[in-house]
C-alpha cells in the first residue's frame, strides 16, 4: 500500500492518492482533492484511504513518504491521546484526521506503517504521487 499527498502552494489546493498493490498488480486505488488544504492534511487523508482499501485482516505494509504523518500515528498520537488529545506545546494539528487514523491503525495490527523516501525511484510511490496530483489533470 502506497500513499501520498501534496498541496501547491502549501497551503493551497491539494490532493491525495493511495494505491494497493499485490505481487506487482494494482488491486485498488483512490484519490481526491480539496480546494484549500495543506500537504500534511493530504498525507494524512491518504493514510485514511489506505485503511479503507486494504481488507480487514489482510497483512500489509502501508508506505508514506511523509515522515511527519508516519511518526504522528506510530509515535506521538498515543501520548496525545493520554493527555486528552493535547500536545505539550499546544493543540494537535489536524486532529479531525489524526484521531480516526490512530484509532484505525491501532485496531488493525496487521497493518504496518512505514516511511519511504520520496522521489527515490520507487514505482508505486511515484504512482501514488501521480494520483495525488490527478485533480490537476482532471481540471484541464
Amino acid at each position: 500500500m502506497f500513499t501520498d499527498g501534496s498541496a501547491s502552494p502549501n497551503p493551497g489546493p491539494g490532493g491525495w492518492g493511495a494505491v494497493y498493490v499485490v505481487d506487482g498488480e494494482i488491486v485498488a486505488q483512490d484519490h481526491g482533492h480539496e480546494a484549500q488544504t495543506t500537504n500534511n492534511r493530504m498525507e494524512l487523508r491518504a493514510l485514511l484511504a489506505a485503511l479503507e482499501l486494504v481488507p480487514e485482516g489482510t497483512p500489509a505494509v502501508v508506505y508514506s513518504d511523509s515522515n511527519l504523518a508516519v511518526r504522528t500515528i506510530t509515535e506521538w498520537a498515543a501520548g496525545w491521546q493520554r493527555r486528552g488529545w493535547k500536545r505539550r506545546t499546544g493543540p494537535v494539528e489536524n486532529l479531525d484526521l489524526v484521531k480516526p487514523l490512530y484509532a484505525g491503525y491501532s485496531a488493525r495490527p496487521e497493518l504496518e506503517l512505514r516511511w519511504i523516501k520520496a522521489h527515490a525511484g520507487n514505482r508505486w510511490n511515484e504512482y501514488a504521487d501521480a494520483l495525488a496530483s490527478a485533480y490537476l489533470r482532471e481540471q484541464s
